[in-house]
């Protein structure tokens, strides 16, 4: 006989409960990469390794919530969405120690592990819930079916709401360890109203007392879990301005033994100047901030990755207009209120990928300046973004990337491959490195459709010799084309990145990074 629709209606506040534990595996999910991301970056290995965990943890939860439904005589959905909401609590209590105690694995297996041991006991408990509540939810066998597909077809639902309202609401608003706070107070707040109806199967008392036990503990703990004492850093290093934004965490940091400012976006450094005169300290950007001299007629240019601002403040003094791309707001903000920038032409916030096919153009100078030493935009170097480019530029125009990465002795694949990919799209370039006789370096590409030479501009005679210092003959042939289709460059980086932020730790210490 088939099974008749009312049960939904009877069983309606389970379905609100699998909508809403399903909402809160993608809000653990999506915020762990906030999580990991100070402190090991947002690279393709910590999404590879929160999707991963996620699917051992909900398979687990799966496995043994099967189990549990089928044994279970005491204890039900109360007691696991309560655990769930337990380990979501003091995941920003123990992120720091943890991440700590994964630092010598390195990058890969340090972000593996470090998000196996947060994540797994919350991620496991919600996953439990869905085959305990086809348990509860199936009558018969001849339902069965139907309440399975409609258990797990709702807690999908609450899956995509749950990522639509974190990203486009929650995140832009909240700090991901108050959303944490608010989540495991939320499942908290869940597991009292599920015993009350599962006061059918359990007595009222039963249920309620381990729910609120674990809720006392969870108040006990909170002191600890708000607390900010590991923000304590080397008192070499004071925080003018952080922001947790959605690319990363973003902060001005001075170091007044070094006369040195600089901004960083999780564990990368997008922008250094002296304190005391607040000029750009990176030698890649004066070696760009050079180029408008090889093409003395420049008037207009692009800068993509506006960072601190200092190669837009350099066009400046040389007469050049410049519009400035930049994903994120709050390295904006910061590079007004902290840097002294002050735009010259359009400032765009967005992902440049899009917001180059709204310009116009034509540029006489582009800047690509987002492949620092941290996690990189690939989808920023391909052939077909290249092309793109290309396009807004004037006949005379002039495209200069920087990219950070190893030399070494000219057989690195990586920096191959940038010149090999532009060498598709442009019919000249020119290779500078920004500290010769060092291995780990800033590349410096140019690249043009006409023919580009130091000695056609109107650079000084010292300032034409420093710039022939860094001029690199660069081998394209170990390199590969990178396309849209087929872009192994984050993994051609791999020791680029580890050793990138080895550095960074070295230099302000592991527990800078902690959020």
């Amino acid at each position: 006989m088939t099974q008749p629709l009312f049960p939904l209606f009877t069983h309606l506040w389970l379905y609100c409960t699998v909508f809403l534990t399903g909402a809160a595996v993608m809000v653990i999910e999506l915020l762990g990469t906030r999580l990991i991301a100070p402190f090991y970056g947002a690279s393709l290995y910590v999404w590879a390794s929160l999707i991963s965990v996620t699917m051992i943890a909900l398979a687990i939860g799966y496995f043994v919530g099967g189990r549990w439904a089928d044994r279970a005589k005491r204890m039900g959905l109360t007691l696991i969405i309560a655990l769930a909401g337990m380990f979501t609590l003091i995941v920003p209590w123990i992120t720091g120690p943890i991440l700590l105690a994964t630092d010598s694995l390195g990058l890969r297996l340090g972000t593996f592990i470090s998000t196996l041991i947060l994540f797994t006991p919350s991620l496991t408990m919600l996953g439990m819930v869905g085959p305990f509540a086809v348990k509860l939810a199936t009558s018969n066998l001849d339902g069965i079916g139907a309440s399975t597909g409609s258990i797990y077809a709702v807690s999908t639902v609450g899956s995509v709401v749950g990522t639509l309202f974190l990203g486009f609401y929650l995140f832009p608003r909240i700090g991901s360890h108050e959303i944490f706070l608010g989540l495991g107070s939320g499942l908290f707040l869940l597991a009292l109203i599920v015993a009350f109806f599962e006061r059918k199967r359990f007595k009222l008392t039963t249920a309620i007392l381990p729910v609120m036990l674990l809720f006392f503990i969870g108040v006990s703990l909170l002191p600890k879990i708000t607390n900010n004492d590991h923000k304590q850093h080397h008192s070499s290093f004071q925080t003018r301005f952080e922001r947790e934004s959605l690319y990363g965490w973003v902060r001005v940091i001075d170091n007044p033994t070094l006369n040195l400012r600089l901004l960083t976006a999780d564990a990368s450094t997008i922008g250094a100047a002296g304190l005391s005169h607040g000029e750009n300290v990176l030698t890649y950007q004066k070696i760009v901030g050079l180029i408008p001299m090889l093409a003395p007629d420049m008037s207009k240019a692009l800068l993509i990755g506006q960072g601190a601002g200092h190669m837009a403040t350099n066009l400046q003094h040389h007469g050049i207009l410049t519009d400035t791309i930049e994903i994120d707001p709050a390295v904006a903000e910061a590079a007004q209120n902290y840097f002294d920038f002050t735009p010259t032409g359009k400032t765009i916030i967005g992902d440049a990928r899009y917001e180059i096919r709204q310009l116009q153009g034509p540029y006489d100078l582009i800047i690509l300046d987002v492949f620092t030493g941290g996690s990189e935009p690939v989808h920023l170097l391909t052939k077909e973004t290249l092309s793109q480019i290309h396009a807004l530029l004037s006949e005379q125009g002039l495209l200069a990337l920087n990219f950070v990465s190893f030399l070494e002795e000219g057989t690195n694949i990586a920096v191959a491959s940038v010149a090999k990919t532009l060498a598709e799209v442009f019919p000249y370039q020119l290779v500078f490195i920004s500290e010769p006789g060092i291995d780990f370096n800033d590349f410096i590409f140019i690249a043009s459709k006409q023919l580009i030479s130091i000695d056609s501009g109107t650079l000084k005679p010292d300032q034409s010799t420093w710039l022939r210092n860094r001029l690199l003959n660069l081998d394209q042939h170990a390199g590969i084309v990178l396309t849209d289709n087929f872009n192994p460059l984050e993994y051609f980086q791999a020791n680029k990145s580890e050793y990138y932020r080895r550095m960074l730790v070295d230099s302000f210490g592991t527990e800078f990074f902690i959020r």
